[in-house]
């Protein structure tokens, strides 16, 4: 049970060597690990265990179902409130595969951010994932390696759209996310807006618009946006990107 919960939490992750790396186990002990030829000790469990988020339950249960008990909102007290809607997000409300996106820096004014991140689901839940810029990270002070720049998300359908809650591991702050279709004639693009979750400051933006196109589920796709990720400006955008951000109306 252990090696299949191994493998299902790293298929997200681009290689199992950075993987490895990443949760500082050398890489033939993973290998036996996936395999199921041995267990961690209790220490090496912890730290895939945090790295994960997940608890030492993987040992014996499908993290699948872990994972649904183990959270607040999969609660007997919060499910009929918030759960259903988590779980029924529909393929044709939101595809699984690549999405590019553009908002405002919340960090420069006078720049925008383009980005790609992943929609994906396991069993009924519908999750997101992506990287910061690590420029954005440096200018805050922020490591820029790439567990520090990760951050996923749970989305819940709404009555027009879909909404997000996002966040980066051990972070301390979080971003909403709301995104309704555009009725446009290849009819895949989002427009919507993100919200952090910090103090209202007269000098940074809190909330800005963002507009999201799918890209398919082909990563060879995604591989020129992806190089482009990071600070812009305006004109180096998108024209329908620009045209659905309207950075020259005000936003209510």
């Amino acid at each position: 049970m252990f090696g299949s919960n191994l493998r299902t939490l790293a298929a997200d992750h681009p290689s199992i060597s950075a993987l490895s790396r990443d949760l500082r186990i050398n890489r033939t002990q993973f290998n036996r690990y996936l395999s199921g030829e041995s267990f961690p000790r209790p220490d090496v469990l912890a730290r895939i265990c945090d790295f994960f988020g997940v608890d030492a339950r993987i040992l014996l249960e499908p993290v699948g179902q872990v994972s649904r008990e183990s959270g607040p909102i999969s609660s007997a007290y919060l499910r009929d409130f918030m759960g259903t809607a988590i779980q029924t997000v529909p393929e044709e409300n939101l595809p699984s595969g690549f999405y590019q996106f553009a908002r405002r820096s919340f960090v420069r004014d006078d720049q925008f951010v383009r980005g790609v991140v992943m929609i994906k689901r396991e069993g009924e839940n519908t999750y997101l994932r992506g990287f910061e810029p690590k420029t954005a990270m440096a200018m805050q002070g922020i490591p820029t390696g790439g567990p520090a720049r990760e951050y996923r998300g749970f989305v819940m359908r709404i009555e027009d759209g879909v909404a997000a809650t996002v966040a980066r591991r051990n972070g301390m702050t979080a971003s909403f996310n709301y995104l309704s279709r555009v009725t446009s004639f290849q009819n895949n693009f989002w427009v919507g807006y993100v919200a952090r979750t910090v103090r209202e400051t007269s000098s940074s933006t809190r909330m800005t618009r963002m507009v999201y196109e799918f890209l398919g589920p082909a990563i060879s796709k995604v591989l020129p946006f992806a190089r482009q990720a990071g600070f812009c400006e305006f004109a180096d955008l998108m024209p329908f990107h620009q045209r659905l951000l309207q950075p020259n109306d005000p936003f209510r």
